[in-house]
């Protein structure tokens, strides 16, 4: 059988594309294949973003701050995030919404295989897996089958570890998340704390770096450890849940399009902030275009903005910065939350910032680093 869409991969990404192809009534009667060699009943991911107002997956969040706090040697502000609002969604609520979902449809055929290739034939794709061969009009893919090679010479690696806790007495304020604590120690690369409480006795904690390669295990246990006794105070806590992860910060090409009517999504399609590592709402702008293109009748190949451009731009000029160590993270988030207000900032890492606003965050960095690494990022 031939499908409309096939959805290789059933992700964030995935899902995010299935859902809106399903809420939009001239596209919810496609046919569509999602693949994918795992079914999702584990709660492996959790997703942070921001937006001004109610989001398609608002009735999901399961925590949202107002206030966030930003610590390093010399500064420790509370910041009022004005429009936004920073919210938080575990994985396994996101996939048992959409799959729930979409089970109103007779017309999405999931299926659990693993993909081994994905090609272009005539006017279709088609995705190979071990067991069978499936071909439809365009093929969505989120897997690694494209990704460029990373290296320590394009590449820094955001890589973290983090606990929800539980206390045995109240502990935290529930209304203020702590986004980036750089009072931990430098020596591994540029290295925070990331504190989200959802209650009085409950929060995230994690341990966050950016830097070449990622850590052994125990040295991320160290830390956490180390962390909610000495900086938190707290002795007494269960550890409800683990989760691990590594995202890409890179200068590599991640392609939209690889092969005709095969179009990336996600990480695999250059959707991360190469700068942040942020993922959730970079995906969701993602395929609203294309379901608005493919609603029209175009073609859901995306052709990137001006505006896009100028912000993937400004962040290979970061990563440049980083990897030639001309400053470390730690200076440059230290100097953009002195002297910015924390809507501007979250507005700049959003890519919904006006030029003037990009002028007058850039212009309290050093100016020889950024230059330089700004000139070669034109390459």
């Amino acid at each position: 059988m031939k499908y409309d869409y096939i959805i290789a991969g059933s992700g964030c990404s995935g899902l995010s594309l299935l859902y809106k192809i399903l809420q939009t009534p001239s596209l919810q009667k496609k046919s569509i294949l999602v693949i994918d060699k795992n079914q999702k009943k584990n709660n492996d991911r959790t997703w942070c973003f921001w937006e001004k107002n109610p989001g398609s997956f608002e009735s999901i969040v399961y925590a949202r701050w107002n206030t966030l706090e930003f610590i390093s040697d010399d500064t420790n502000k509370k910041v009022d995030l004005g429009p936004y609002t920073y919210k938080m969604i575990q994985g396994i609520h996101f996939y048992n919404f959409v799959l729930e979902y979409a089970k109103k449809f007779k017309n999405v055929v999931f299926i659990q295989e693993s993909i081994i290739d994905i090609d272009s034939i005539f006017n279709e794709a088609k995705v190979i897996t071990k067991k069978n061969t499936y071909t439809g009009k365009y093929v969505f893919n989120s897997t690694n089958l494209f990704n460029p090679k990373i290296n320590k010479q394009n590449s820094l690696l955001q890589h973290f570890k983090g606990w929800n806790i539980k206390t045995v007495d109240p502990a935290f304020n529930s209304k203020v998340g702590k986004l980036m604590d750089f009072s931990v120690s430098q020596e591994n690369g540029t290295t925070f704390m990331y504190v989200l409480p959802t209650s009085s006795t409950n929060a995230l904690v994690e341990y966050t770096l950016f830097s070449p390669s990622p850590l052994k295990q125990e040295k991320y246990i160290k830390e956490l450890k180390k962390y909610i006794k000495e900086v938190l105070k707290i002795e007494k806590y269960t550890i409800e849940h683990e989760e691990f992860g590594i995202i890409p910060m890179s200068l590599a090409k991640f392609e939209q399009n690889p092969k005709p009517n095969v179009i990336n999504l996600g990480t695999s399609g250059g959707y991360t902030k190469a700068s942040s590592g942020y993922t959730f709402q970079f995906i969701q702008k993602n395929v609203l275009d294309i379901v608005k293109n493919l609603k029209a009748g175009k073609s859901p190949v995306q052709n990137l903005s001006f505006k896009n451009k100028i912000y993937r731009w400004y962040d290979r000029t970061l990563i440049n910065v980083l990897l030639t160590k001309k400053l470390t993270g730690k200076e440059i988030f230290t100097i953009m939350f002195k002297k910015n207000s924390a809507h501007k900032i979250l507005a700049f890492l959003g890519n919904e910032s006006t030029i003037t606003e990009d002028i007058l965050i850039m212009k309290n960095f050093p100016k020889i680093p950024f230059l330089l690494a700004g000139i070669k990022s034109l390459k």
